[in-house]
């Protein structure tokens, strides 16, 4: 792979940023190409301006996440543990994007399902090659077997669909990974090492993806993309060895998607109505309740999350 030649003739920060460069440019050329078999998005009727996606190109992840996977395979270092991750990252996306092309939506139990699967056997990949300590600022402590599986299907569950939730505002969900992402690589480089390059990579492919995302936007990541981000997210912050910071290095993310996720979740099971005057996911509340524009709900949100890590990185 490139990755061998490059290291014998590139530094580590060279090398990521040829990976990057790539990475950019492949999913620029390869969004540009708008091909056919992506579906078009129809509207959505019960989401804020959502009549002014119809017609745009919906599902897009399905091209970034495969140009992610390719720049992975081209410039990093190939364990058959990452492999599997990326393996599982393609598989949470082809779900993703079957449902972006379907006919009629899937619904929530066939896609929690599949979240499950897909969760048990990736807790099983990572606890095969790694511990269970993990920090909590100074404190360091080990977490039983079972119970940091148990956490970590949770913890990829909920990165997942929070992500998926946030996806409603052109620009919002990409920009606020990208901080996330970009703060997890900074701040844990050395406990990530080629899994902080990745993020980088991935970051520079949510780029060229924003290109044709930023309001008013052409093309939309779907499930196929949403997903397959919140997943990433959530291997990257287990691989830190500092998982508990994803609370906080992505707690916009948690606040704009996870708040509807329990308002549905107590309605449907337990019959509790709460939070009644709010309206999920929070970007909707904030664009018709506040009359915040889309420009506004974007830069606003990504400069809370980017306050919020660094009052992380002062506490860590």
């Amino acid at each position: 792979m490139l990755y061998d030649i490059l290291f014998g003739y590139f530094a580590p920060v060279q090398t990521a940023a040829i990976a990057m460069a790539v990475a950019f440019l492949l999913t620029f050329i390869t969004l540009n190409m708008r091909f056919g078999f992506l579906p078009q998005d129809q509207g959505r009727a019960f989401a804020i301006n959502g009549a002014l996606s119809k017609g745009k190109l919906r599902g897009v992840g399905i091209v970034f996440v495969i140009d992610f996977i390719i720049a992975s395979l081209l410039f990093l270092p190939l364990s058959f543990e990452y492999i599997l991750y990326l393996v599982f990252l393609f598989l949470m996306m082809l779900s993703g994007y079957l449902d972006d092309a379907a006919e009629k939506p899937w619904n929530e139990y066939k896609k929690g399902l599949i979240d499950l699967v897909i969760s048990v056997l990736t807790m099983v990949t990572f606890l095969k090659y790694n511990g269970t300590e993990v920090s909590f600022f100074t404190l360091q402590f080990n977490i039983p077997y079972v119970v940091y599986f148990i956490l970590g299907v949770i913890l990829i569950w909920i990165a997942v669909n929070v992500t998926n939730c946030s996806d409603g505002v052109d620009g919002l969900c990409g920009s606020l990974v990208i901080v996330t992402v970009m703060s997890f690589a900074f701040l844990f480089s050395e406990n990530l090492g080629s899994m902080a390059t990745a993020g980088q990579i991935l970051c520079a492919v949510l780029l060229a993806y924003l290109y044709f995302n930023c309001s008013p936007s052409s093309m939309l990541m779907g499930d196929a993309g949403s997903r397959a981000l919140g997943f990433f997210i959530a291997i990257l912050a287990m691989k830190s060895g500092h998982p508990f910071a994803y609370l906080i290095l992505s707690i916009v993310l948690i606040i704009d998607g996870g708040l509807g996720l329990i308002k549905v979740s107590l309605i449907r099971f337990c019959k509790i109505h709460i939070m009644n005057n709010i309206r999920t996911p929070i970007h909707d509340h904030v664009r018709k309740n506040m009359e915040w524009s889309d420009t506004q709900v974007v830069i606003r949100f990504v400069i809370l999350q980017i306050v919020a890590s660094i009052i992380f990185a002062a506490l860590k």
